[in-house]
């Protein structure tokens, strides 16, 4: 399998798509029941085939990525040819930026000594989506990228 099979939250949250899934391939729910118990084999390779479509069509769309952790933040923007990185790191350990008095502390004084900035970019592998569901494994989230446009606009007049 390319990805990871969804979760059963997220399948059943994606429930409905599930079924027009099944219908394409003229399952109906009757017979779905029958696999699950006749061939569970068959049922399990359906569930991998569903989750790779979901994934491709997520991760196809992903434009901006975060990781955030008690003490840094990595902003990702996912262009065209490369993955941009915006990346922190608070110096001051009473900070936890995953709460909500972290954060206030770090848009009061992002500007401070206890403040590192990195920033990078890297090409993309062969597979793009494969790259960013890399970053989504180990912990990012897919964002509306306002964080990151925050910082590219500072990072510009700088």
């Amino acid at each position: 399998m390319k990805y990871r099979r969804l979760t059963k939250q997220q399948l059943e949250e994606l429930h409905p798509e599930f079924i027009n899934f099944l219908a394409t391939q003229s399952i109906t729910a009757e017979e779905w029941q029958r696999l699950k118990t006749e061939k569970p084999q068959v049922a399990e390779e359906e569930l991998d085939v569903f989750s790779e479509l979901i994934w491709e069509g997520v991760l196809k769309n992903v434009v901006y990525l975060e990781n955030v952790s008690a003490s840094h933040m990595h902003l990702f923007h996912c262009g065209e040819k490369e993955i941009k990185l915006i990346s922190t790191k608070i110096l001051n350990p009473d900070i936890d930026l995953t709460t909500d008095i972290g954060f206030e502390w770090f848009k009061k004084n992002w500007q401070s000594d206890f403040v590192e900035y990195l920033t990078a970019s890297k090409a993309y592998s062969e597979d793009h989506n494969l790259d960013k569901f890399n970053l989504i494994e180990q912990g990012a989230v897919i964002t509306k990228g306002d964080l990151y446009r925050w910082f590219d606009e500072i990072i510009d007049q700088v």
